[in-house]
């Protein structure tokens, strides 16, 4: 699934930062940042013609990813506004918790909202998490600790958290 899918908003403005991963799609609106699209997988979003390309409407993403991304930054203060249901909107704050380096499963996020059996659900919620890197999916690994799909693939998912133990 392409992220697109989920973003029709004339109002869009988006913003393309070159990074280590790669280029990355920045797209919000005033009520703040919607999406990181990545450079591959089903996390790419791709500016629709109506988006209005402005960088600096996103300055305070890139200085702050481009922080992280270099190892002096180990937590984000951006506005957000995810799109998303209820249910992943939990997830998503559950993420927000998890600590710089740490790990979590998704039976760890599942009872850490409330709802233990949806593990599955979580994992889905995981991987239509529509700000990677800001909201840290690529920290929820397998009950045995592999690493687990990313909506950027796996070797995304390995950089993040190799720069986060370094």
């Amino acid at each position: 699934m392409n992220m697109n899918s989920q973003v029709k908003d004339s109002d869009m403005k988006y913003s393309l930062l070159n990074t280590t991963m790669g280029i990355l799609t920045l797209v919000g609106d005033e009520a703040g940042l919607q999406f990181i699209g990545l450079p591959q997988g089903k996390g790419r979003v791709i500016p629709e013609d109506d988006w209005q390309r402005d960088d600096a409407a996103f300055a305070d993403v890139r200085a702050q990813l481009n922080e992280y991304l270099a190892g002096a930054r180990v937590a984000f203060d951006l506005r957000l506004n995810p799109r998303g249901t209820t249910f992943q909107q939990a997830v998503w704050a559950a993420l927000r918790q998890i600590p710089f380096g740490e790990t979590r499963t998704y039976s760890d996020i599942a009872r850490a909202i409330g709802r233990p059996r949806a593990v599955r659900a979580v994992g889905a919620a995981n991987g239509r998490n529509p700000l990677p890197i800001v909201v840290p999916c690529h920290r929820v690994v397998g009950s045995d600790g592999s690493l687990t799909g990313d909506a950027g693939g796996l070797e995304a998912k390995a950089h993040l958290l190799a720069l986060e133990r370094s």
